[in-house]
């Protein structure tokens, strides 16, 4: 009897351990990509295109990148990590999948901090076009030209003079003017010498050759005084004006906030788009502030222990809302839609906002003048592809000129569109 249970025990760890050797030998034969699947996955334009606008939609860069992790795992090659089915069903309900006890969601779940994957009403097809997206960026990554360094003083600045070529040409400017006084002063010397030389100089012309040079009268003479005089009261004026045109003008305005929250961490380094928590600025007027509870979607489970965030979960528990300090401001005169902007006319959040992704602290970036927007839409293309609404306005804009339409060809410069 024992020795038939040895015998049973000894096939049994056998046919395991050759079962796992097989294993091992094809995962590392196949480089690594247990399930190999990248070819099923479609290379088609139109699905790739569609992938892409799904993965814009539901926000997938929020939680995912392709190239590395954020706060879910880098989504590169999870077609050859994972097999279609499981991914299919993950997506669509992770959260089932961890209950059932799936060994590959609950080491997922453990690795990632507890943090649950919300469930997508996607199909099949939805799911694999995003993974086409991602196949292709995987394959074809996207080299930015990051420019020069904005703190370089000598790098080439849009509309200007670059700081340090500026510096320079006022230094070379002040040393010409010094090598003109020099030279004007020898050539008087060289002047006066010579008609001293002269004999018969009249009283007048032997005045002003042996006249000396006294400082205290040169400042006390009426055209020293106009001079000074003049340029006091330019330099006042000037003042004056520039002060009236900052008036209701924040630019650089960075108050201190009740919860320090970085900009720089996560619309920078996570690359959480900005429609995750300004949830209006597509669909409204305004941008809106997000509410506790978007925080806490990844707050309940991440970085609990921090101060500034235990202040959120007593703003959710309290009930209270958070008073954040509002730092763009437009009076009350003047109309602003941010969807028509942001969503019709796909104006990027840099464009008034600054690099935003890269502040840790919030500071207002533009002007937001009159003239400021003005200068805007005078300079700014109509986004005029794919949109039924302005194909006449473009037929006749392209009769009459050969330059691309302007938001001011459309009216973007009337007082009404504004101020009403």
């Amino acid at each position: 009897m024992i020795k038939n249970t040895f015998y049973m025990v000894a096939k049994t760890t056998i046919v395991r351990f050759a079962t796992a050797c097989l294993f091992v030998c094809c995962f590392l034969f196949s480089g690594g990509d247990l399930f190999a699947q990248r070819d099923a996955v479609p290379t088609d334009e139109a699905i790739i295109n569609a992938g892409a606008g799904l993965f814009e939609e539901y926000q997938c860069n929020t939680c995912h990148a392709v190239d590395r992790k954020v706060v879910g795992p880098a989504l590169g090659g999870v077609y050859d990590r994972r097999e279609l089915e499981w991914i299919y069903s993950w997506v669509k309900n992770s959260g089932l999948m961890i209950e059932n006890g799936d060994p590959q969601a609950v080491a997922l779940f453990d690795e990632f901090n507890k943090v649950p994957m919300a469930a997508y009403d996607l199909d099949n097809d939805q799911i694999l076009s995003i993974l086409a997206y991602v196949r292709n960026v995987e394959e074809n990554p996207v080299v930015v030209d990051k420019g020069p360094e904005v703190d370089d003083p000598n790098a080439p600045q849009e509309g200007g003079v670059p700081a340090g070529y500026l510096n320079v040409m006022i230094g070379v400017l002040v040393f010409v003017l010094l090598v003109i006084l020099v030279v004007l002063g020898l050539i008087i010397s060289v002047l006066r010498r010579i008609a001293a030389e002269k004999k018969d100089l009249s009283e007048d012309d032997e005045e002003v050759i042996n006249e000396k040079f006294s400082l205290s009268a040169f400042i006390k003479s009426p055209a020293v005084i106009g001079i000074i005089t003049f340029l006091v009261i330019a330099l006042a004026a000037k003042n004056v004006i520039d002060g009236l045109y900052t008036v209701g003008v924040q630019q650089g305005y960075a108050p201190e906030q009740p919860i320090a929250f970085s900009h720089k961490l996560h619309a920078g380094e996570y690359e959480i788009a900005c429609q995750y928590c300004h949830t209006g600025v597509e669909i409204g007027k305004s941008a809106n502030i997000p509410s506790v509870n978007i925080c806490m979607n990844c707050h309940n489970f991440l970085k609990t222990d921090s101060p500034e965030i235990q202040k959120l979960a007593a703003a959710q528990e309290s009930g209270q809302p958070i008073e954040w300090v509002r730092i763009h401001n437009l009076p009350d005169l003047a109309y602003f839609n941010h969807s028509q902007h942001v969503k019709v006319g796909e104006i990027e959040c840099q464009t008034c906002h600054g690099e935003i992704q890269e502040m840790e602290v919030v500071r207002q970036h533009a002007p937001l003048t009159m003239g400021w927007c003005i200068d805007c839409h005078r300079n700014t293309d109509v986004n005029t592809k794919g949109n039924g609404y302005y194909d006449k306005l473009v037929e006749l804009h392209n009769k009459s000129s050969k330059t691309p339409m302007k938001v001011a060809d459309i009216g973007g410069l009337e007082c009404a569109k504004c101020h009403y």
